[in-house]
Formats: structure tokens, sequence, C-alpha cells
């Protein structure tokens, strides 16, 4: 199996093309748990294959490094769009992938060589109801700025869907790394959470600025999450912290966030090639 490992701001993936799907997909399980370890495989965040799709030329199918299925993922996805054009997969510089969350729109975004540098990716709408997180309670109720405990811990929270779930926890002051890892999978697990949830760490920086530690699930600690990205800054703009247009401070540099009026999400940033290689 030939494959590329991309990244985007140090969230990696493993990209291999399956174009007629002929993989067995009952097997990419365990495939991902072997080559996404760190120690003795590839080492990755998640197994991507690229496939042509039936609602949209091409299609994104992403397993975590435990072996779940991944329906979106914000950093995957523009890596994917890269790596698409660039192999010539695509010629367009702005096409639509098809996604388990639904079918995105993805744009190449050119440095002053003509080389790709950064792609924007319409994320769709933001589900803020429980049902649609999906989270326990009143399916009709929402979950913005709740008092959620774990541990003996309360945090401040909102609750939103940008593809997959997210817990977007307000800090009043900045959290220890020992801490994040302690109290992520804590959140993640909750009972509110039937699917579990993404936890992020939110520090508000200023009116468009916000610094973001997430806890993913199915991977666990990543130096980046591009949907948690979009639920961190709808979150934040939702509640007034923000206005509509952020910069997400991440570990290795920042994504930019819109989220417009018509209610439509739109991320910006980096898709950054590492090695490829043969397994």
């Amino acid at each position: 199996m030939d494959f590329c490992k991309m990244h985007g701001l140090g969230n990696d993936f493993i990209l291999t093309e399956d174009l007629d799907r002929a993989f067995p997909q009952e097997e990419a399980p365990a495939l991902a748990q072997k080559l996404c370890h760190r120690r003795t495989g590839v080492g990755a965040d998640g197994l991507m294959f690229i496939q042509r799709g039936d609602a949209a030329p091409l299609r994104m199918r992403l397993y975590n490094s435990d072996g779940s299925l991944a329906d979106m993922c914000g950093n995957g996805i523009r890596c994917f769009a890269r790596y698409a054009y660039d192999q010539g997969l695509i010629r367009q510089t702005a096409f639509e992938i098809e996604t388990d969350a639904g079918v995105k729109r993805a744009v190449l975004l050119p440095d002053a060589a003509g080389a790709v540098s950064a792609v924007r990716i319409g994320m769709g709408r933001p589900a803020f109801l429980r049902r649609d997180i999906p989270m326990a309670g009143a399916p009709e109720a929402d979950c913005r700025l709740e008092s959620i405990a774990a541990l003996g811990r309360t945090f401040t929270a909102s609750a939103v869907n940008t593809g997959v779930p997210h817990l977007v926890v307000f800090l009043s002051a900045p959290m220890s790394e020992e801490d994040v890892l302690r109290y992520g999978p804590a959140l993640e697990t909750l009972p509110a959470f039937p699917k579990k949830t993404n936890v992020n760490f939110v520090e508000i920086l200023g009116p468009d600025a916000l610094r973001v530690r997430t806890w993913e699930r199915g991977c666990g600690r990543t130096l980046a999450c591009g949907t948690g990205a979009c639920a961190c800054a709808v979150c934040a703009a939702d509640a007034g912290y923000t206005g509509r247009k952020a910069r997400v401070e991440l570990a290795l540099g920042s994504l930019v966030i819109d989220w417009a009026e018509d209610g439509e999400i739109y991320m910006a940033g980096p898709a950054a090639y590492s090695f490829t290689g043969k397994v």
C-alpha cells in the first residue's frame, strides 16, 4: 500500500488512494490501529482513504487512531483537498468533497509562487440542539454556558456539533497540560454524551482571538482540531466573547474561522506534507 503522510498544524494523517473502493472496509479499523501506532507503525491521528464519491467527485473516509470511524475532520479535509489537487485527482481549485457528515466545499489558496499554501473549507452550519449533538436531555433544548462537572471540578461549557460533537470549555485562567490530559478523557466519556464528545479547552485572548487545546474522541490529545476550532469560534461568538470571525491559536499555528451571517462556517488554514512511503 502506497501512502502519503500529511498534517494540518500537527494533526497528522496517513492518506492512501482507494478510488474504486476495493479495500475491504471491515478491515479498516484494525489497519488504522496498526498504521497509526507511533512506535510500531507509521504514526498518525488517523488513516484516510481517498475514494471516488457518489455525491461529489471525491469521498473522504477517515478512521481515528483507535479504529473508530470519524464523520468529519477539519484538518484532515484540508490535507485531503491539497493532496487531491496536487496529485491531479481533481483539476479545479474549488471543488466539493463527500464526507460522512455531508458534502463540503474546498477552495485552494495559492501563495505568490502559485503553489497551494492553504485551504479554505465550507464546514456547514453548527447544530446546537441536544438531539443533533447528540447529548442527553430535552431533544429541542441546547447546552449554552452550562455547568458541567467531571472529577469533582465544575466547568462552564457549551456543546455543538460541527460535523462531530464538541464540548467547548471556557477557562477563566490557563489550564496546565497535566489537567488537559486529566479532564479531557473524563469529559469525553460523560454519560451525557451517548457517542462521546471531543473536548476543547478555550482561553479568550480578545474580541477576535482564542487559544484552544483539544482532547479528541478516538485520538486523545492532538496538536490541532479543525472541527474543534470551528466549534470554539462559534460558541465564543454565540456567547458574546468574540465577533463572528476569529483567529484560533493552536500549538503550531493558527486557523481563521469565519461564522458567516447566513450560518455557514468557513475555516482556512495550512495543509503540509511530511513524507511518502509504502507498507
